[in-house]
């Protein structure tokens, strides 16, 4: 665990600054140029190669208990160290979901034990995620709840996510929304120009919006910290925003794939481009990028999903939904949007790892001296290309198969020891 990673640069004031990064004892011991080798200490040579805060990903879904065949603990938690991440938050739509002080701990157990990175655990909102009656909130706060959410399910009755945040807000815990109307839910793809092309149903964007408008009231009348799930349209951007503009506790997120694509892009009805919220317009797509600079978004989680092959290679009317993301967050959104400055780099990485971090006070997402060295190093100067069938996750689920790409994690440090070490 003591390492001396030499010849790096770092992202500082959006500029490259060479130097070097000693590891002691699990913690950042010293930063700085020409730092010298002591005895007997590996040297991890970067060659130049970025050295960064471990990423920070709050929305992941590693489907242990229940779901194996798509994912377990294990193959997610190295699916994310593959990309860098050293803290994820893993969703609870599991089975059986840790939805009692009981099921949480043994959960919990379970992340620690196989967990390859730092894995904290999301407990749900209500009983079965899709039922009106409330979980223990305090008694799952008290086993360590990272926050509460129905992750997948809308909560679709007024009077249940504010008793919700009531206690949420009591016990200091955020409110973590999938937002969606199952009155207006009703399709496989967005309702917008290329489901009519696919001959496919829509779903419309207000399924979002609308809850979104409903809670951000109900966030002001509690006070708690409401944070949105996967934003996916304009008209949710302007929700979210004008509650910012009028004080209310609302903090959201956006995926890469929602930044990276819209509803134009999808090729055929094939199930790798059925996701939850679905790929949207171009003007939603320019609104997410928007808001993402203007800082009504304020961070970007990979809601990644992994499923068979089987429940994917089909048609969306079937297909499940969702797409894997953690082993390409990074070198997708670092070449479409860094090399292209459309976003800097000291931005990218502030959306990926010190921002979900300050949104639920964890001490993580940055180099610090004397903080636990959770790092990763990054290829800024190569290319690559993403091979699904080279992915630690067990799903394969990804329309970005074949796509050329700059960032290819080189090394992944959790608590100054190597998960990671490329390919």
């Amino acid at each position: 665990m003591d390492t001396l990673i030499k010849n790096g640069v770092f992202a500082l004031r959006d500029e490259l600054v060479s130097g070097d990064l000693r590891i002691e004892a699990g913690v950042i011991q010293d930063l700085g140029r020409a730092i010298t080798p002591k005895p007997g200490q590996k040297v991890f040579d970067a060659r130049g190669a970025l050295i960064a805060p471990g990423l920070v990903d709050i929305h992941v879904h590693l489907r242990e208990p229940g779901f194996t065949a798509k994912e377990t603990i294990k193959s997610g938690s190295l699916a994310a160290a593959r990309g860098g991440f050293t803290t994820i938050c893993a969703m609870p739509n599991l089975s059986p979901a840790p939805e009692t002080p009981a099921l949480f701990k043994e959960q919990t157990m379970r992340n620690q034990k196989d967990g390859i990175v730092h894995v904290l655990q999301y407990a749900p909102i209500t009983l079965g995620l899709r039922s009106e009656e409330l979980t223990e909130m305090p008694a799952l706060a008290q086993a360590g709840a990272f926050a509460f959410t129905n992750d997948g399910v809308g909560v679709q009755t007024a009077g249940v996510m504010y008793q919700a945040m009531k206690r949420a807000a009591a016990l200091g815990k955020a409110i973590v929304a999938h937002t969606e109307d199952d009155s207006l839910l009703f399709g496989v793809m967005h309702e917008g120009q290329k489901n009519k092309v696919l001959g496919l149903p829509g779903i419309l964007s207000v399924a979002e919006s609308s809850q979104i408008a409903r809670d951000v009231l109900l966030a002001e009348a509690t006070g708690v910290h409401y944070h949105v799930c996967h934003v996916s349209a304009k008209e949710s951007v302007a929700v979210i925003r004008a509650a910012k503009q009028a004080g209310i506790r609302v903090t959201a997120e956006v995926t890469p794939h929602h930044l990276l694509l819209n509803e134009e892009d999808i090729p055929r009805d094939h199930g790798f481009w059925k996701m939850n919220p679905p790929l949207r317009g171009k003007a939603d797509q320019e609104a997410l990028i928007a808001g993402l600079l203007d800082g009504t978004i304020d961070c970007i989680a990979t809601d990644h999903a992994p499923h068979t092959a089987a429940e994917k290679e089909q048609s969306m009317r079937k297909a499940a939904f969702g797409i894997v993301g953690s082993e390409t967050a990074f070198s997708l959104l670092y070449t479409k949007f860094v090399k292209t400055k459309i976003f800097t780099l000291g931005q990218l990485l502030h959306w990926l790892s010190s921002a979900p971090s300050d949104l639920f006070g964890l001490d993580r997402g940055r180099l610090v001296l004397g903080k636990p060295a959770d790092l990763a190093v990054f290829d800024l100067a190569q290319e690559d290309t993403i091979d699904p069938a080279k992915f630690l996750s067990k799903g394969r689920n990804t329309p970005f198969g074949g796509k050329a790409v700059y960032g290819r994690t080189l090394a992944t440090f959790v608590g100054g020891r190597q998960v990671y070490g490329g390919e």
